[in-house]
């Protein structure tokens, strides 16, 4: 592991254990929901995270630009031509914070050159975090003073046959269900926002497939983590999702199209499967 790679993993580690406590405290408490102009929720919890994100991170990256969603619902959009940038999702699953399912994650991901190659996913009421880098990706334990009691290095399994699949919580589509019985998925798992990601990656199942529209920052720490631990991302043409997407003819600069991500490199679904 690099000087780099380990003072970047120990500062998103701060930056989501930081944002985990101030998303908890608003938890506990509650708070009011608002709407975005794209009609999505949010709430104090995803602003004020995503401000500690921030001022964790600008003052150690300074010349690294931030990709952050409620800073880009805001209009703010750095240039990132440079190839290497932070992508930040304060609160992902506002709407499993909202329902109080506690199924929902702080995200920090970097990007360099289109791959996300580190990225922390962080569930504060579960208490476990998912971190991935160049080296390998860790599972940790989180304990009541915010701080990592346990790391545990992870990695994808063999693919099962029939594959375990994951699927959202809060967002399903008509298209899932065919193509999970075209691979003949007989146990297919509910799991809310990018923690299905982190499933993947300590090998506790196959295949996450997601055709409804998501944005880079909802999936770049997820797939950082799952990549780190032999997994892959792949869009319906086979290639690797990819990051920075912006000029998109039909979508939203940094919309992703719909993708599949498997646990085990070897045996990635192929365009054919998603007919």
């Amino acid at each position: 592991m690099t000087d780099f790679e380990t003072q970047l993993l120990a500062l998103f580690e701060t930056a989501a254990l930081r944002a985990g406590r101030i998303i908890l405290d608003i938890y506990e408490c509650g708070c009011s929901v608002d709407t975005k102009a794209d009609s999505s929720p949010v709430t104090e919890a995803d602003i004020a995270a995503e401000a500690e994100i921030l001022a964790v991170l600008a003052p150690a990256l300074v010349d690294i630009p931030v990709i952050a969603e409620e800073q880009m619902s805001q209009g703010i959009q750095p240039d990132i031509s440079g190839g290497r940038f932070l992508l930040i999702d304060p609160l992902d699953g506002t709407r499993e914070f909202i329902s109080r399912n506690g199924e929902f994650t702080v995200n920090i991901a970097l990007i360099e050159h289109g791959v996300p190659v580190a990225g922390i996913v962080y569930a504060p009421v579960l208490a476990t975090a998912y971190l991935g880098g160049a080296s390998a990706a860790w599972k940790l334990a989180i304990g009541e003073n915010d701080e990592v009691v346990e790391r545990t290095q992870i990695r994808v399994r063999p693919r099962q046959t029939p594959p375990v699949a994951l699927t959202s919580r809060s967002h399903r589509d008509a298209f899932i269900g065919p193509y999970l019985d075209s691979l003949g998925v007989k146990d297919c798992r509910i799991v809310g926002s990018s923690l299905k990601f982190g499933v993947l990656a300590e090998g506790a199942a196959d295949l996450y497939a997601r055709y409804n529209r998501t944005m880079e920052w909802d999936t770049a720490a997820g797939d950082a983590v799952l990549r780190a631990a032999g997994g892959m991302t792949l869009t319906a043409d086979g290639t690797p999702l990819k990051y920075g997407k912006t000029g998109q003819s039909g979508d939203a600069d940094f919309a992703n199209p719909g993708f599949f991500a498997w646990g085990q490199p070897s045996l990635y679904s192929t365009p054919s499967n998603s007919n």
